[in-house]
């Protein structure tokens, strides 16, 4: 890879991959288990790139129930311009399970970067030519590629079992698809490129529905959203959206101080 093309990815990337909360924040409340359609697809994709529910663990059924019935405007109030404007983006939602228990897998950006050093955020970035279409497999294919080229993951242990609707960062205009994934069977992850990724690591599912973990991130311009302090890490914007909602709606979620600040600063 050309040093042009690892800084117009991590740029790429730092873009898509965390834009801060007022990108992606609490919708309405709801009830768990209710998400809209997902996409793209819904169902078992094609080409190569299937999108299936068999053999999940049974405590991944509620975000895949919720992945099938979740509508955009329970995620965010900033929605894909309808024009399709916008650059296409994804991330990989990778869920596994650990020593405690299921985890997710998050990274962490290298602090040398010029945009978002230092932040925690899925793997993922930009749709390239040669992931297909954009409306179908493409964002399929980008989670998983942009994964292994961060992480070192090996895709053929991924189970990808639903896909969350698309939304939109304005600052940056990107359209994110966020792609769930089951780590079936697991594989060594770490730094791939010291410049782009700071560390690799999970996140234990409990730690994130931990009250004691959860905080409301305030940015100096005045934009708040959920943030997680967990594993040496303030995850926050995007990343901390996603996590935000899915443990709303999967029914994991518990009653947490909202009140609790952690402040920003403009470097965020």
């Amino acid at each position: 890879m050309t040093q042009a093309h690892t800084q117009a990815r991590s740029q790429a990337h730092a873009q898509a991959g965390n834009g801060f909360a007022e990108s992606l924040e609490p919708g309405s409340p709801g009830s768990p288990g209710s998400f809209g359609a997902p996409e793209p697809g819904g169902g078992a994709a094609d080409a190569g790139v299937p999108v299936t529910t068999d053999g999940l663990p049974a405590w991944l059924d509620p975000v895949a129930r919720a992945a099938r019935s979740v509508r955009p405007q329970q995620l965010s109030r900033f929605l894909p311009p309808e024009s399709g404007a916008g650059r296409q983006s994804a991330v990989l939602v990778l869920f596994g399970e650990g020593e405690r228990g299921p985890e997710l897998l998050l990274m962490e950006r290298s602090g040398t970067l010029r945009s978002h050093a230092g932040q925690p955020s899925f793997p993922g970035g930009a749709l390239d030519p040669e992931d297909g279409d954009q409306a179908t497999t493409g964002p399929l294919r980008a989670a998983l590629r942009e994964a292994e080229e961060e992480t070192g993951l090996d895709p053929r242990g991924v189970q990808l079992f639903g896909v969350l609707p698309r939304l939109y960062i304005p600052v940056s205009s990107f359209v994110v698809t966020p792609v769930l994934g089951w780590w079936r069977a697991p594989s060594p992850v770490g730094v791939v490129d010291p410049a782009e990724t700071a560390r690799v690591f999970t996140v234990p599912v409990a730690d994130l529905t931990d009250p004691a973990n959860r905080a409301t991130a305030i940015h100096p311009s005045g934009h708040s959203g959920p943030a997680f302090l967990v594993e040496s890490a303030l995850v926050w914007g995007f990343t901390a959206g996603v996590i935000d909602r899915i443990v709303h709606y999967a029914g994991w979620e518990r009653p947490w101080d909202r009140a609790r600040q952690v402040p920003l600063d403009w470097r965020a």
